[in-house]
């Protein structure tokens, strides 16, 4: 793709040629036999024309360039958005997978539960069974002590 300079001067070199060769409206012979101040109008008139068409051009082409760094922006712009985007998709995809677990682990949790509410009742069992040997071996222990 050409760059915006070159195509605004290729543009007006066209326009320019092109100008330069539309036949000029063919005036009457009355017209002809007049002074030649008026021929001198006609072509600085004709000359105002071009540069008026040349500065419409010019004006044409700053827009251009103008609209072609605001496309670059919006692009960037763009590929920025896209890019934040593809990060917010893989944040979902790991926030997913994590919860995917979570809920694993969870669903884990009820038969943890009731394992641990079974130990507990055996630790609890236990301690009693301790409790009564301890009273039982310490009156053991006594009635020995008292028999010796």
């Amino acid at each position: 793709m050409p760059n915006d300079k070159t195509v605004g001067k290729h543009t007006r070199q066209l326009l320019f040629s092109e100008a330069i060769s539309q036949p000029r409206p063919m005036a009457s012979p009355a017209i002809h036999a007049t002074s030649s101040s008026m021929a001198s109008a006609h072509d600085a008139h004709s000359d105002t024309a071009t540069e008026s068409i040349l500065q419409e051009i010019a004006a044409v082409s700053r827009c251009l360039e103008a609209m072609d760094s605001r496309i670059t922006d919006l692009s960037a712009v763009s590929q920025s958005i896209q890019s934040d985007i593809a990060s917010f998709h893989e944040k979902v995809t790991n926030l997913d997978y994590r919860l995917t677990e979570i809920e694993g682990q969870l669903a884990v949790l009820p038969e943890r539960d009731s394992k641990l509410k079974l130990l507990h009742a055996k630790l609890t069992d236990l301690e009693d069974r301790s409790r009564r040997n301890n009273v039982h071996f310490l009156a053991f222990q006594s009635a020995r002590r008292a028999q010796t």
